[in-house]
């Protein structure tokens, strides 16, 4: 993606042209009230990557004339590797191909795929250039990622002069888009969020976006704070140089990037990696991962590669949620995908303090958040049961004799099971009604290969929440079913637990 694009300016290139069009430049206007303002202007109006093939062509000569990604870090000390740079087409026409790393010849599970020394690594310790620093910043005022971004911009603001020029047009390429081609729901519009009504993913957008803003809000601290900033660039204060919008997109584009180091510094752990993500794909079944080993970010591969296989490493335990929030794909098989029920006491209960204390005994919250995963939706409401039944207790000696039981036990009337089943099956057929479509509908959406990409990878996250909530109804009623006398009327439960 552009990293200095801004929609709220009109003198600017499209959102999304290549980083091969010249670079921006920042011109300093009067308003009529003698405030001074920043907006950006294309340098060549012939820059704007059009419908077409001619554009595309162009672009291409462009990226032939300064060398592909690959080269430039073989001229930068990149030893010898397993790997070559290969291009599949974009779903968008308009939109040059997305470049991914592929095998250059065969290789075996535990072969180096490539190994990229720290100089061509960006961390926070290389752009704070202080340690102290770097971990001062992130613990207090921003994300990794804020900073790293904060660092691209400046960067690309540099053009050709920039060291990293090579690797910012290779992310401005890719423009933050998955291996589906499709950007993270950050930059999604209004209109295509609501793809996500009813899941809960949706508020984790906008909570995200919410939290990018704070960030932004923070960055002129990072400036002055930072020596190697300040130096480098002192008269580019960064809420003055960099609209709201750029420095999201920027966010988004270092957040679909950025690998999680282990075993290193605080001030290391987050990179960006040349030939790591977004040319390398994610795979949830995967097992190799990027590693600091001696100097250098190593990949080892975990399986068998044929020469021009795209090489795919693992993204962490991350449910399908994060994958396209970060990421922009949905993993259908991803053994790590969840959903959240939350849980919470009722705080008008006279018995409030008690239950909380019977509670935290048996290692839950007042408030308490039960992961359902994927393919263990049985086990999670086994789990919520006891919980849940702690709310309906009423009798003060009921109470004082779970209090001094071990263990998550309560007394259980058929009664009790019963309220507590119907309001675990209420919960869950009152979220499964929150979207605006069944199962079924989402399945003859995703079986129409013209789609928008966007419109399809919602539905995939939303079709496989579907199928983890009608997973746990189900299982549900299966326990309404057994119990002995299943036509038995449910307690009444004044006080009964709070699901969200």
């Amino acid at each position: 993606m552009d990293l200095l694009y801004s929609p709220m300016v009109k003198c600017i290139s499209p959102p999304f042209t290549s980083f091969t069009h010249r670079p921006l430049s920042l011109i300093s206007t009067k308003c009529s009230n003698g405030r001074r303002f920043w907006k950006m202007c294309s340098a060549s109006t012939s820059d704007i990557l059009v419908d077409g093939r001619k554009s595309l062509e162009v672009a291409s000569k462009k990226e032939d004339e300064y060398g592909d990604l690959k080269s430039w870090m073989h001229q930068n000390g990149l030893p010898p590797c397993k790997v070559v740079i290969k291009d599949r087409p974009s779903n968008n026409a308009k939109h040059l191909p997305i470049h991914y790393v592929a095998a250059s010849e065969d290789l075996q599970a535990g072969d180096i795929a490539f190994s990229v020394p720290d100089s061509l690594v960006v961390t926070l310790e290389r752009v704070l250039g202080n340690e102290t620093i770097a971990e001062l910043l992130t613990t207090n005022k921003l994300s990794e990622l804020a900073c790293l971004a904060l660092y691209l911009m400046y960067e690309k603001k540099q053009g050709k002069k920039s060291f990293w020029y090579p690797y910012i047009r290779e992310l401005d390429r890719q423009r933050a888009r998955g291996q589906l081609s499709v950007a993270s729901p950050l930059l999604w519009s209004d209109a295509e969020l609501d793809y996500l009504t009813g899941s809960p993913t949706k508020a984790e957008v906008l909570e995200r976006a919410e939290g990018i803003q704070r960030e932004y809000n923070e960055l002129d601290t990072v400036w002055f704070m930072a020596g190697s900033l300040f130096q480098q660039y002192p008269y580019d204060i960064p809420t003055e140089a960099f609209p709201f919008e750029i420095f999201k997109q920027a966010f988004v584009a270092v957040q679909s990037c950025v690998v999680h180091l282990q075993k290193v510094s605080l001030a290391r752990r987050f990179a960006l990696v040349p030939l790591g993500p977004p040319l390398l794909s994610y795979c949830s079944k995967c097992k190799a991962m990027l590693a600091a080993v001696d100097g250098a970010v190593q990949l080892v591969v975990d399986r068998s590669y044929k020469a021009g296989d795209p090489i795919v490493v693992w993204c962490g335990p991350q449910p399908n949620s994060k994958l396209l929030i970060n990421y922009g794909f949905v993993d259908e098989e991803n053994p790590y995908d969840r959903l959240m029920v939350e849980a919470a006491l009722n705080t008008d209960d006279p018995q409030y303090q008690d239950k909380r204390l019977a509670a935290q005994r048996n290692g839950k919250l007042s408030v308490q958040a039960f992961q359902v995963c994927v393919g263990k939706e049985r086990e999670a409401v086994l789990e919520m049961l006891p919980y849940l039944r702690l709310g309906y207790v009423s009798d003060p000696s009921e109470m004082q004799t779970v209090l001094s039981s071990q263990g998550p036990i309560c007394l259980v009337s058929p009664c009790m099971e019963r309220a507590v089943l119907d309001q675990l099956s209420d919960y869950f057929n009152a979220r499964l009604a929150c979207y605006p479509t069944t199962i079924s509908e989402d399945e003859a959406l995703l079986a129409d290969a013209d789609l928008d990409p966007k419109r399809r990878v919602a539905t995939q996250l939303v079709r496989l929440e579907k199928k983890i909530l009608n997973a746990c109804l189900e299982t549900t009623v299966n326990f309404i079913n057994q119990l002995p006398d299943h036509s038995v009327s449910p307690c009444p439960a004044p006080f009964a637990p709070i699901l969200k």
